[in-house]
């Protein structure tokens, strides 16, 4: 079995719930184990972020690029150089993860209240068994949980390693210059979040 699919199903609850900055996690109840945690995002390099980098502290994280997307539903492809300018909120998930799916309600809100004052929501969907990674099934679930939003198919994991990511659900929020400022592991955090999505809209 893939080490990735081991690490969802091992389940932990963890404590200590708390909103970290760029660099660290609020830990919760998510679909896998905590095996080690990565102290920063590691970006791709590409000329795309270059640039942005340059005027940047040496220590800001910037968005990866998207890479490996097989598919794009509810929009075209997207690249990291067209989310510039907005606040942008990267969630990885899959849909049979039930803890992926509790945490749907609330990023399809804000993706209907705060996408007009400039936020992108992308939803990486990132399978776990092989089932998830049959499209229309993907689209079933859009469909149940009403999302309307961006989902790229990272079939392959090659954005959810280019995040270093080892969890679902998983949530990066990046600012207008494309930096992150912030990370979820799991479940909980919703209040702290969103005031954090309203923060960085400024």
């Amino acid at each position: 079995m893939d080490k990735y699919f081991i690490k969802r199903r091992r389940l932990l609850t963890y404590l200590g719930l708390g909103a970290l900055g760029a660099g660290g996690v609020a830990i919760a109840s998510g679909c896998s184990q905590k095996i080690t945690v990565p102290t920063a995002v590691t970006p791709t390099t590409n000329s795309t972020t270059q640039d942005v980098k340059a005027a940047l502290p040496a220590d800001a994280k910037i968005l990866p690029e998207f890479q490996g997307i097989s598919q794009w539903l509810n929009s075209s492809p997207l690249t990291t150089a067209d989310l510039k300018g907005s606040v942008v909120l990267i969630q990885f998930w899959t849909f049979a993860c039930i803890n992926c799916q509790r945490t749907l309600p609330y990023v399809t809100r804000w993706h209907q209240e705060y996408a007009d004052k400039g936020l992108k929501v992308v939803g990486v969907h990132t399978p776990e068994f092989a089932y998830e990674k049959v499209v229309n099934n993907v689209k079933q679930a859009l469909q149940k949980h009403k999302i309307t939003y961006a989902v790229p198919i990272d079939n392959e994991f090659k954005t959810w390693n280019a995040y270093n990511n080892e969890y679902w659900p998983h949530l990066f929020l990046a600012d207008r210059q494309g930096v992150i400022r912030y990370d979820h592991i799991g479940e909980g955090a919703y209040s702290e979040t969103e005031q954090m999505i309203r923060q960085l809209l400024g």
